[in-house]
């Protein structure tokens, strides 16, 4: 079976740094799609941060940490997605003075078979 199926592989990659010194953000992403013997993946990252200076650790007010993941299967047409994000905070020092960090990491994932000896064959009667 394995001889069956052909090493064809295709993949693109995007990556973007986007940073505002004015702001104090930094905003990094890559997607990558990728085509491997009839299945498609797409996958996106991103990642935010922002940096705030505070006045004392003690008296900033931290957020509370968020996670969440979102996994769904379509059986139907044969497509699967994946998606967390996660958003949090740390304290820091830069150059001596107290600062906030505060993040945001997100993961996208998608699967789609695209060609049909990939799907499974319909049992009929």
């Amino acid at each position: 079976m394995a001889g069956l199926l052909r090493k064809e592989r295709m993949r693109d990659l995007v990556f973007k740094n986007l940073i505002s010194d004015e702001k104090k953000r930094r905003i990094i992403s890559s997607s990558e799609t990728m085509d491997e013997n009839g299945v498609k993946s797409i996958i996106h990252r991103h990642f935010v941060y922002i940096v705030k200076d505070i006045a004392d650790e003690g008296q900033a007010q931290k957020p509370l940490p968020y996670l969440y993941v979102l996994k769904s299967k379509d059986t139907k047409t044969h497509k699967e997605k994946f998606f967390c994000r996660i958003k949090g905070s740390v304290y820091a020092k830069n150059q001596g003075k107290p600062v906030m960090i505060l993040f945001m990491h997100s993961l996208k994932i998608s699967f789609a078979a695209e060609s049909e000896g990939l799907l499974p064959k319909k049992d009929t009667p």
